[in-house]
């Protein structure tokens, strides 16, 4: 499966971006996605997961609320749809792809998001 996150961008405290994540070479219909994020100087971090049985969805306490994950399987790309946005979620943002529990084994190259105060 690869993987292309894009939609990234700077945007105002208390905006709002979607970011999207095409895959090919697979379908995404069998795989658990998630979102992850990595901020200058920090290690990389979960955000925003979804099981492909059930499409339910998890998210990370600090996007709890305020980011939705979501995925339409007729053309095979996830989403991050991230409101109240705030200068915190600065980051590079990284969509993943994994079949069953364990690692995330298909990384997307990441889109930067840019939160200015």
């Amino acid at each position: 499966v690869q993987l292309q996150a894009y939609g990234g961008g700077l945007v105002q405290a208390g905006g709002s971006l979607r970011l999207s994540c095409a895959a090919s070479g697979r379908t995404l219909t069998n795989y658990d996605l998630g979102w992850f994020r990595q901020a200058p100087g920090k290690e990389r971090e979960f955000a925003a997961g979804m099981h492909w049985r059930g499409g339910s969805s998890y998210y990370a306490d600090s996007v709890k609320g305020r980011f939705t994950i979501s995925r339409d399987n007729a053309k095979n790309t996830m989403y991050l749809q991230m409101n109240s946005l705030k200068p915190e979620d600065t980051a590079v943002y990284y969509c993943a792809a994994r079949q069953g529990a364990g690692q995330y084994a298909y990384w997307g190259q990441g889109t930067q998001v840019t939160v200015s105060s």
